[in-house]
């Protein structure tokens, strides 16, 4: 599951079109519920199911919608370039994931000796989705950056054995919900004012 988790992380700097990049977002938000759901087979947990549930609602069901819903209204079928040329990135993404190997960062990778190699993963997709903030142009590549990055921190969680509370992990998803209605909301008034949604178009408000 972590390694469609990085891909798809990957993956999100080379599509061109907002809604492969939606569907990417799905497909890494579905292989954290899986995470989630995966305890339950062997100790069943009503709190952790609701957990779970919810995880999915948000992430895999109703943030996806809301992104749909936005490409279809606004006719957003391609995404805006990236800063660097798609080689470029992928010797960034490179360069990125090596440091996971790095000695800082793999004394982090090395909290749960097990699962070294899948949180040094878990590390990268943090990594790759914050450069994919950076390197993209469009708002909503960067706003599913955003998401993708909270998925790293999800999965670097899960399997480094760091517990929380059942009421906190709800607070972060009905917060998540709330976040992804705001945003939607933020992009539709961007793009009425200025016809797109490449933030290098919005440079004169700096004047």
């Amino acid at each position: 599951m972590i390694a469609a988790i990085f891909l798809s992380a990957v993956l999100l700097h080379i599509t061109k079109r907002n809604s492969t990049a939606v569907s990417l977002y799905f497909i890494q938000s579905l292989a954290i519920a899986v995470l989630l759901f995966h305890p339950l087979i062997e100790n069943f947990s009503p709190v952790i199911m609701l957990m779970a549930v919810l995880t999915l609602a948000v992430k895999a069901v109703v943030a996806p919608l809301f992104f749909l819903r936005l490409v279809k209204r606004h006719q957003l079928k391609f995404s805006a370039s990236t800063y660097l040329n798609t080689p470029l990135t992928l010797i960034a993404i490179a360069i990125l994931t090596a440091l996971t190997n790095s000695q800082i960062l793999s004394h982090i990778a090395s909290v749960e000796p097990p699962s070294r190699k899948i949180l040094s993963l878990a590390i990268a997709v943090v990594l790759v989705s914050f450069f994919l903030i950076i390197n993209r142009k469009g708002a909503i590549s960067q706003i599913i950056g955003i998401l993708s990055l909270e998925n790293g921190i999800v999965a670097f969680a899960l399997f480094s054995g760091l517990e929380q509370s059942p009421a906190l992990q709800i607070g972060i998803m009905f917060d998540l919900l709330v976040w992804v209605i705001i945003a939607t909301v933020f992009i539709s008034m961007i793009y009425k004012q200025f016809g797109s949604l490449d933030v290098t178009a919005m440079k004169h408000l700096k004047e």
